[in-house]
């Protein structure tokens, strides 16, 4: 089985709730992907490495990251699926102690070429906040892998914000492909 299956598999698995949820955007669905309940497990956790790890080196990325909390495993799957380059995670506002950093991880080279990762895109709010930051900090975006798009508009939103590629790792369409909005 290709990464991309069992991706798809364990987020068919593990992570669609069928039910009434409010979104991140304030929207209300009649179903969520909870991504993270499948990419922290292991076979999850291993397809997703080796598919943002060898995008991430197609596209000559020298860092992986994204707004924290949903692209923490993204990138850390990418180590840990070979990606040879540094991951770091963009916080919604600097902290006010310490290094008061919005970046955090590796401090990066001015330029570095960076991939933004996000676990699940649907309006892409927050995947073009960490696009905002990473460009704020002098960096320059080559693409933007998300592990699912609910295919609501976001992928278009990403794109016109940071002009690079975009690739979901997986589609709604590909795990809940019988929903009732379809």
């Amino acid at each position: 089985m290709s990464a991309t299956s069992t991706l798809i598999d364990e987020l068919r698995t593990h992570a669609l709730i069928i039910g009434e949820v409010t979104l991140t955007s304030g929207a209300t669905a009649s179903y969520y992907v909870d991504a993270k309940r499948a990419i922290m497990k292991p076979r999850g956790f291993a397809a997703l490495g080796a598919i943002v790890a060898e995008q991430a080196t197609a596209w000559g990325a020298e860092a992986v990251g994204g707004m924290t909390m949903g692209a923490d495993p993204v990138a850390c799957a990418a180590l840990a699926g070979g990606f040879a380059g540094d991951a770091f995670f963009v916080r919604k506002e600097a902290k006010q102690h310490g290094l008061q950093r919005r970046l955090e991880g590796p401090v990066l080279a001015p330029g570095t070429r960076c991939v933004i990762v996000e676990d699940v895109v649907t309006t892409g709010g927050s995947t073009i906040a960490a696009i905002d930051a990473v460009h704020e900090a002098g960096h320059e975006i080559v693409g933007v892998i998300s592990v699912l798009d609910r295919l609501a508009g976001g992928a278009e939103r990403i794109k016109d914000a940071c002009g690079a590629p975009y690739v979901a790792c997986a589609t709604i369409d590909d795990v809940y492909a019988d929903r009732a909005d379809r």
